[in-house]
């Protein structure tokens, strides 16, 4: 079973600042992590090739300073790694992001499975994953709970749905997106980390994609912008409540509905 992971690297901090012009974060000189909910699309693939053998790739797209996460995810068990980086793709939304990843993804030529964590902890939107089955024209299936079988020819899911759990049989080559839990992330290892030390990382940019057009690839290739973005407003607000269980209890309904959280 060949599988591509996409991983990306994100803030490991929520003090970020916002690019006033184009509403984008300003990543640089801040401490940065591989996405929390892509270390279990990973392990998910890892898992899949150690019961049914094939290979793991990554891919990810970023500034320069993402290889790091590519050379983590060497350690973590991966076969090969792509970056996707260039000027051009700066400030790229879902849409654009989603196009430059797939176009990259046609590098490795064949797969079965493409893995990508449910959403990424600096955009929220979940749709990155959809977005490049769709650019690919192959079938895909959101918030996978749990794999219940894999054959050469499918796989059989469980996904998480509104008011329900839905079994699904989707058939190769597929992508699925995966919440997190679905399996215990296993930590890097040192002896992966020299074994993989030298090992190559393909740098893509748009000289090397099938489809060299410009206007798809970042801000220009971008549907949608941010009219605007703030931080939360921090609050420190605190009551102390005495008295019965009974009494405390009813206040807290009192208040969980002045808060309109019920």
């Amino acid at each position: 079973m060949d599988i591509i992971v996409c991983i990306k690297q994100v803030p490991g901090t929520s003090k970020v600042e916002v690019d006033p012009e184009t509403g984008v974060l300003v990543r640089d000189g801040i401490d940065s992590k591989m996405n929390p909910y892509d270390l279990y699309a990973l392990e998910t693939a890892l898992q899949l090739k150690e019961e049914y053998g094939g290979s793991v790739k990554v891919i990810s797209m970023g500034p320069p300073q993402a290889i790091e996460i590519i050379k983590e995810a060497y350690m973590i068990g991966a076969d090969e790694g792509i970056l996707v980086t260039d000027k051009k793709f700066a400030g790229a939304d879902v849409l654009a992001t989603s196009y430059a990843l797939a176009q990259g993804i046609l590098h490795f030529k064949r797969f079965d499975l493409i893995i990508t964590g449910k959403q990424t902890t600096d955009g929220d939107t979940a749709q990155v994953g959809p977005e490049i089955a769709e650019y690919l024209k192959i079938p895909h299936v959101s918030n996978v709970l749990r794999i219940i079988k894999a054959t050469k020819k499918h796989l059989i899911l469980d996904m998480d749905m509104p008011d329900s759990i839905g079994t699904i049989k989707i058939l190769f080559p597929c992508l699925i997106t995966v919440e997190k839990d679905i399996f215990q992330p296993r930590l890097p290892s040192y002896k992966k980390r020299i074994l993989t030390m030298n090992r190559e990382i393909k740098i893509m940019g748009i000289s090397q994609m099938a489809d060299k057009d410009e206007k798809k690839y970042g801000l220009a290739g971008s549907p949608t912008k941010v009219e605007r973005i703030f931080p939360p407003e921090e609050k420190f607000d605190r009551e102390t409540w005495t008295g019965s269980g009974e009494a405390l209890a009813e206040k807290m309904t009192k208040k969980l509905k002045e808060l309109k959280f019920i």
